[in-house]
């Protein structure tokens, strides 16, 4: 971590902490849990997982603590409506059902961390240290609670609790692996072995005018690949729909409430005064600091005599992520850097001032204010078409989880459709057949619904479904088994299947009979141009890349990593067309360049298998698990 970066997360650190507790898991996979709601848990409990409970206070707190991170970040246009949209609230959801989920098999394995590996860890946190030192029990209170949201220390404890256990069970399960050097060598070279091209490349659709299919050869071809058009299950749904578009229509916001909204959250559409500065600085830890000050007075002495202040810092500043680039900190705003740093910098008035010397915790600085940025902030009137937007989206949001809360406990069997469709002006609509990667029609394209269609039985009722058009409650009608379509209904998508290879037929013919002067052709792009085929010369390419027009294309690097600088490759046939490549240049890894990488890539390489085996171990023990989710709760938080 760079000296700039210990000045600016000694600041902010502790507003990403709680999420960083939480939300700090390994993704294990989505589960069917997420899609259901459970039916006996308490009014205020958002999940268990195993007997450990996930209080609706505390989904509160993380995802509001997400809403800040994302405001800190984007400002106002990260909207809680928008943040729905995103399914951050489900993503949060996951992520603590993980943490709950390895928390229950570090109980079964008998992990504990201890109060003392607690204290140890949050002495350790930067944020409350000051010159090394832990910064007292009072001060560590008052900075917690002064978050937004706030937290107790008992919160933050459990939290930091929670962390450790989940990191003890990671390394129990992952202690036992390890990389060879072979492993490391080959892949190292694999990332990061390089090549630049040269691409010729004739697309199937430029040829496909070229080609046709008759009635006896799309007959044919259907005869030899039957199986590849089966008509796959398809089911049929009865379903009232929560429509938020209908909502929408209905709601008008008062010019008071948009106002109010702006004031409670003037922050978000003020921009701060910024400035940009550049500075020097000469560490003070382990050093005789009389004769540290002395060195930085001679330096200040320079820049003030006029000596080009990057060269300054490039020479001397010993902050290295700066250095190299002339002491620049790029643009910042107040609160950003440690006080003492703060405040000379925002003292200096004019663009080229230099400050005195600065002394922080980290050393002597010297700065030089390079631009300064006024604050600004937009009016009521730029933001009220969006406040307004916004307010709309949340009170719908609100008032179709509202009424689909309502529904669920009064829809438990397929009757209850109508009456309650009845009782609140729904309606319910039935679906044509669709199978499960297609649109429904009336819904569009639904995949929770489809998903969750498919799982039901006779006589069950979905319960509530999140959508993109609010929430559907379906039941089944009826199936359509799977089965091998005659010709006539499937005649047109045959005939396209097989026009389709029979362009990329033509494509690598066409490529076939280019290929001979390619390989001998002393200007390869003026060749490849005159025949009709598309060129581009790419930059050096890591076989992971992917090449401009063609996307990610394997089977192209894998051939052009065998073949030597300077040789052409025979044509290779991808799903767009085909392309030949001729290789410019070649960048391999050097051995000193291995030597000098292997230990952090080794971290790197064996950190990335220990996460996917403890993801994969941890897929297997949840399944195991009995996960409860009451979806009821999470509206009422994020709604």
């Amino acid at each position: 971590m760079t000296m700039l970066d210990r000045m600016r997360r000694h600041r902010n650190w502790l507003k990403w902490s709680l999420a960083l507790v939480c939300l700090a898991f390994v993704i294990f996979y989505i589960p069917d849990f997420l899609r259901n709601p459970g039916t006996d848990l308490a009014a205020n409990t958002v999940a268990v997982v195993e007997g450990h409970e996930i209080r609706g206070e505390e989904f509160r707190r993380t995802y509001q603590a997400q809403l800040q991170a994302y405001r800190s970040a984007y400002g106002g246009n990260m909207s809680e409506a928008l943040l729905k949209q995103l399914g951050v609230d489900q993503q949060i959801l996951q992520q603590m059902v993980d943490e709950r989920a390895a928390l229950a098999e570090a109980e079964r394995l008998k992990i504990r961390v201890s109060d003392a590996e607690v204290r140890l860890r949050i002495l350790a946190i930067p944020a409350f240290q000051e010159n090394g030192v832990f910064i007292g029990a009072e001060r560590y209170r008052q900075l917690l609670s002064s978050q937004n949201p706030p937290m107790t220390t008992t919160e933050f404890e459990e939290g930091i609790r929670r962390a450790l256990i989940v990191e003890k069970l990671r390394a129990s399960v992952t202690e036992w692996l390890s990389v060879s050097e072979k492993e490391i060598e080959q892949e190292y070279r694999r990332r990061n072995d390089k090549v630049k091209l040269a691409v010729a490349t004739i697309l199937s659709e430029s040829v496909r005018g070229t080609v046709s299919a008759s009635d006896g050869e799309v007959s044919t071809y259907f005869e030899a690949h039957k199986d590849d058009f089966k008509i796959p299950e398809k089911r049929k749904v009865r379903y009232l729909l929560v429509d938020t578009d209908a909502m929408r229509a209905k709601i008008s916001v008062p010019a008071a409430d948009v106002e109010r909204a702006y004031n409670d959250n003037f922050e978000l559409y003020s921009t701060p005064e910024q400035i940009r500065a550049s500075h020097i600085l000469l560490k003070t830890a382990g050093k005789d600091e009389a004769a540290v000050r002395t060195q930085a007075e001679g330096l200040l002495k320079q820049a003030r005599a006029g000596a080009d202040f990057a060269q300054l810092a490039t020479k001397n500043s010993e902050d290295e992520g700066t250095a190299t680039k002339g002491g620049d900190l790029d643009y910042f705003g107040r609160g950003r850097m440690v006080p003492e740093f703060d405040e000379a910098a925002f003292a200096l008035q004019q663009p080229g001032q230099i400050s005195d010397l600065v002394k922080t915790q980290y050393g002597f600085h010297i700065i030089k204010l390079v631009e300064k940025k006024p604050g600004s902030t937009r009016s009521l009137d730029e933001v009220r078409q969006q406040l307004t937007d916004q307010l709309t989206a949340e009170r719908v949001q609100a008032q179709a989880a509202d009424l689909a809360e309502k529904l669920a406990s009064a829809i438990t069997k397929p009757a209850d459709l109508d009456s309650a469709a009845k009782r609140d002006g729904l309606q319910v609509q039935e679906t044509t057949f669709f199978a499960r990667d297609e649109p429904i029609i009336g819904l569009g394209p639904s995949p929770e619904v489809a998903a969750r269609a498919f799982e039901l039985k006779p006589g069950e009722v979905s319960g509530a479904v999140r959508t993109g058009r609010g929430y559907v409650f379906a039941t089944f009608v009826a199936k359509q088994d799977p089965y091998v379509p005659k010709l006539e209904e499937v005649k047109e998508r045959v005939r396209e299947e097989l026009v389709k290879q029979k362009a990329r037929e033509a494509s690598r013919q066409k490529a076939q009979q280019l290929s001979a002067s390619l390989k001998s052709a002393p200007d390869f792009e003026k060749t490849a141009k005159s025949a009709g085929f598309a060129t581009q010369t790419t930059e050096l390419l890591t076989r992971d890349a992917p090449i401009p027009q063609l996307g990610m294309a394997p089977a192209i690097t894998e051939v052009a990593f065998k073949l030597p600088q300077g040789a052409v490759s025979d044509p290779i046939t991808t799903d767009q067309g085909t392309v030949i490549v001729k290789v410019l240049e070649k960048q391999e890894v050097t051995p000193t360049e291995l030597i000098s990488n292997k230990d952090r890539f080794r971290e790197e390489l064996l950190a990335d298998r220990k996460n996917r085996f403890f993801s994969a171990y941890m897929v297997k023990a949840k399944e195991k698990m009995k996960i409860q989710v009451n979806r009821s709760v999470i509206q009422r938080v994020v709604g």
